[in-house]
């Protein structure tokens, strides 16, 4: 296994840096205990860095989000990094993202997927269940947690459910 991590790393130092802007990383990809059972909390910044890059590079899933949208200036996104919840210039400081959900809202059960205005699309990570009146594009505050992961909240409401972004 660490070969072949020496390996793939020593790809990704020779691949492009950065690529489609709708990438989401491995640690918003995985969960905290994921991320640790695959060893990559023994990684270097520089070295997660890479293989995010690598991944980036080779990815047939990786989708570009749609731009415009009344919700996109919510997010306060000038750069491309801005509008996956990251700040410029520093992937590792992420960044509050304010949208409204595309229809009718009624809660979450464990297998939800949210479409912002912005463009983006999340499930939903953990099982939890979250019921309220129906709504009409309530919205939606999608907040940086610990290991990588991201809270979702409706606004006016007090729960909250794990994300991951997948476009």
């Amino acid at each position: 296994m660490n070969k072949f991590l020496i390996a793939l790393l020593s790809l990704l130092l020779a691949s492009p840096l950065y690529a489609a802007e709708g990438f989401s990383s491995v640690e918003e990809q995985m969960t905290g205990k994921e991320f640790t059972a695959a060893g990559l909390d023994k990684l270097s910044q520089s070295e997660l860095d890479a293989l995010n890059a690598w991944i980036r590079a080779h990815s047939v899933a990786t989708l570009d989000a749609p731009r415009g949208g009344a919700a996109a200036a919510a997010v306060t996104a000038d750069s491309p990094a801005d509008r996956r919840g990251l700040k410029s210039g520093d992937d590792n400081e992420r960044t509050t993202i304010t949208s409204r959900l595309v229809g009718k809202f009624r809660g979450w059960d464990g297998q939800n997927t949210f479409k912002l205005e912005n463009g983006m699309v999340w499930v939903q990570a953990d099982r939890d269940k979250f019921y309220i009146k129906e709504v009409e594009n309530p919205v939606v505050v999608i907040e940086p947690g610990m290991f990588g992961t991201w809270r979702l909240h409706i606004e006016g409401h007090n729960s909250e459910c794990k994300v991951k972004r997948i476009q």
